[in-house]
């Protein structure tokens, strides 16, 4: 009893040990499955996340901009000394010489050294580093916008390739078929004319029937290898299992018909337009603004050394250019305004003004061009699974008479002839499903990109 026990408790254990494991083997064989994989390894998402993070740090290079702005140089000449005294800061790449107007006694040249450190700090400029920022700040958001535009494209072209490697298989397995149910009948055929039962043209058409049935599945295992290959360009592995799709594919779970749907506003491809169009208004806002002046806030320090004594005697010594030192400090505010750019900023802020104009119009279009395909799309699902159910009626059906002729044909009652055009409708029959199937995913797909809502299309296939 107790060995009885031990045994069912390892049992359990053992099936509660490995559920997880079968159950993510199932989940493998689904399309979403597929869609983890491209989003973490294919290099346009990765391109688009690279150009997220560019825009990140052209944001904060543009709040860089309202910090103040910090120069320092440091410089050791030695030459004439012609000029007036007082004190001064030039700007880096000006070299400093130290002199006086009155005449000086002792060498014709003279050593410097100086340094300074200037702090300017645009302290107000009416708004235009702050639109710039905003500005900075939309193109981010546009960014973002785009990448998740670009993910909801690449989602559908991953369920077209997908789609149509189920499709390429589910040809396949039609003219196997095919060239089984005519290998049958050339087997057949064969032993009745060797025989004498029917004559030996019986033999040679059946033998021709299946010989264009193998040149045909020749041509569509060549498709599917391609569509195969097309897959792997996305998904990246060398393997993958779409057996339980393949099932799934001809026989398709209903996708709440007669539902009613609108576009979404927040729609990526929608709220990217509106990015842009905000980018540009606030481009145009900052561009209008740089015509207005700007209020700065300067301070500096300023230290140098020279060969010349208060005295008036010159040194031409090189170490007597670090003696006889200065110190001098400024602080004070100014203002700049590049008049002539008044007219040009305004032109440019207009033109940017109009890009966002056009663009918040192209939304519009492109939002209703989608509601016309949305409410397309769902009647046309509503009539395209109606015909699946008929397909897969038609296919049945076609089957089960296929098979009685084919008992008749066996027994003498009908001829070949008769049994090739019986055939003849039971392939159509199932072409005719195929095509449906795969027509039915499609505008799946296309609803898909439309709502946004991947969903059901990756948990169904």
């Amino acid at each position: 009893m107790i060995k009885h026990i031990r045994a069912t408790a390892l049992l359990w254990l053992a099936v509660v040990a490995t559920f997880p494991l079968y159950a993510q083997q199932q989940k493998e064989y689904t399309l979403g499955s597929l869609w983890s994989k491209v989003e973490e390894n294919y290099p346009g998402v990765g391109a688009k996340t690279s150009a997220i993070d560019a825009a990140k740090f052209n944001q904060r290079a543009v709040k860089g901009n309202m910090l103040p702005q910090v120069n320092a140089q440091a410089q050791n000449t030695y030459g004439t000394y012609e000029g007036s005294a007082g004190a001064f800061f030039p700007q880096a790449g000006f070299f400093n010489v130290s002199g006086s107007a009155v005449p000086l006694d002792g060498s014709s040249t003279a050593a410097n050294t100086f340094g300074s450190a200037i702090v300017q700090w645009e302290g107000f400029s009416f708004g235009k580093l702050r639109k710039q920022n905003e500005a900075a700040g939309a193109l981010y958001n546009k960014s973002v916008s785009e990448k998740d535009a670009y993910l909801l494209n690449l989602k559908k072209t991953l369920s077209e390739r997908y789609i149509g490697l189920l499709y390429n298989d589910a040809k396949l397995q039609w003219t196997e078929k095919n060239a089984e149910r005519l290998d049958d009948i050339r087997k057949i055929t064969s032993g009745l004319s060797a025989s004498g039962l029917r004559p030996a043209a019986d033999s040679l058409l059946a033998s021709s029937s299946y010989v264009q049935a193998m040149g045909e599945y020749d041509k569509w295992f060549g498709f599917k290898n391609a569509a195969y290959i097309k897959l792997l360009e996305l998904y990246g592995n060398d393997t993958l299992n779409y057996t339980a799709s393949a099932n799934r594919f001809g026989n398709p779970a209903e996708n709440g018909l007669n539902k009613v749907n609108t576009i979404n506003p927040t729609h990526p491809i929608l709220d990217a337009l509106d990015k842009q169009s905000e980018y540009y208004t606030l481009s145009g806002e900052a561009q209008k603004r740089s015509s207005l002046p700007a209020i700065n806030l300067l301070g500096g320090y300023a230290y140098r050394g020279t060969g010349i004594s208060p005295n008036g005697t010159v040194s031409g010594a090189w170490k007597d250019g670090f003696n006889n030192t200065t110190n001098n400090f400024l602080a004070g505010i100014g203002i700049t305004w590049n008049l002539t750019s008044l007219h040009t900023n305004r032109m440019k802020g207009e033109q940017l003004f109009k890009e966002a104009e056009s663009t918040k119009l192209l939304q519009s279009q492109y939002q209703q061009a989608m509601q016309a395909d949305l409410s397309a799309l769902q009647a046309k699902i509503v009539q395209q699974y109606e015909q699946l159910q008929k397909t897969r009626l038609a296919v049945q059906q076609s089957q089960d008479a296929y098979n009685m002729y084919l008992a008749r044909y066996k027994s003498g009652l009908i001829t070949l002839s008769e049994l090739l055009q019986i055939r003849i409708l039971l392939e159509q029959a199932e072409n005719a499903h195929i095509e449906a199937s795969r027509d039915y995913w499609i505008l799946l797909a296309y609803e898909a990109e439309l709502t946004a809502d991947f969903d059901f299309l990756f948990n169904n296939l």
